[in-house]
């Protein structure tokens, strides 16, 4: 069940909730800051969607369970597992309706391209939407980070066509963990920058790194964390430190 796009008025688009993406620490102290600015003002509802770890068992899920519920105790609001494990469970009507009335929700680490074809068209990913567009901070970090937009390689197969994403950020290419990833699959940047389609901004987002903004627009990004945020292009890469704004042409799409 895809998100009624036609039924979202201008109105409602301009109370989207803030769009955080994080290059690494989720749930973690180091990130208790960032987490904690997304919820202000907002429900004490912590929704938290481990889904893109789902292949690598339920023990990997429960890790995400446990650092988020240790997460939520920092912060004093309440944890709302919703755990989507495949399609079917995205489609489930009772865990979309868990999202409702969310503060924030957060998807979490593991395997973009299974997160997004997972919750594409589904009603969990029709009830995030909604709660976005209601005013519902969302987040992504690493696998959750590039799920969000519209380019999500396969980090195994990168001659593979990357999957067109949930669509959040359609014109942006988002590269977590970016002081370490380059290491782990070298070839990622020369995708990420091959024959962008014009408008697309790249942006490379260090561990222990988010970049956020507070209006949903997707345009103005606060860096926050213990590193730096960097915009490439063929030129020199221009890092962002925290406390400093990233500014990108592109705003906010219409989700998938």
């Amino acid at each position: 069940m895809a998100a009624n796009r036609d039924a979202l008025s201008p109105e409602r688009r301009l109370s989207r909730g803030p769009l955080a993406l994080v290059g690494s620490g989720e749930y973690l102290p180091v990130m208790a800051g960032v987490e904690g600015l997304l919820l202000a003002g907002r429900a004490a509802r912590y929704v938290q969607i481990p889904t893109a770890a789902a292949p690598e068992g339920e023990q990997s899920l429960r890790h995400w369970l446990d650092l988020g519920a240790a997460q939520a105790e920092r912060l004093g609001v309440e944890q709302i597992p919703v755990v989507v494990r495949d399609r079917d469970e995205a489609d489930a009507p009772e865990l979309a309706a868990l999202v409702e009335g969310a503060g924030l929700v957060y998807l979490s680490g593991g395997n973009p391209v299974y997160l997004a074809q997972t919750l594409r068209g589904t009603r969990v990913w029709a009830a995030i939407v909604a709660a976005w567009e209601s005013g519902s901070a969302l987040a992504g970090c690493s696998a959750g980070a590039i799920a969000l937009t519209g380019w999500v390689p396969s980090m195994r197969a990168l001659h593979r066509e990357p999957d067109p994403g949930l669509g959040v950020l359609p014109q942006l290419r988002v590269l977590p963990h970016f002081d370490k990833m380059l290491g782990w699959v070298p070839d990622l940047l020369t995708r990420a920058m091959l024959h962008p389609p014009a408008g697309t901004t790249v942006i490379g987002i260090d561990e222990d790194t988010a970049v956020v903004d507070l209006t949903g627009a997707g345009h103005a990004w606060q860096v926050h964390g213990r590193q730096q945020a960097w915009t490439l292009a063929d030129g020199p890469r221009r890092a962002h430190r925290a406390g400093t704004t990233l500014t990108t042409p592109q705003c906010a799409g219409e989700p998938a």
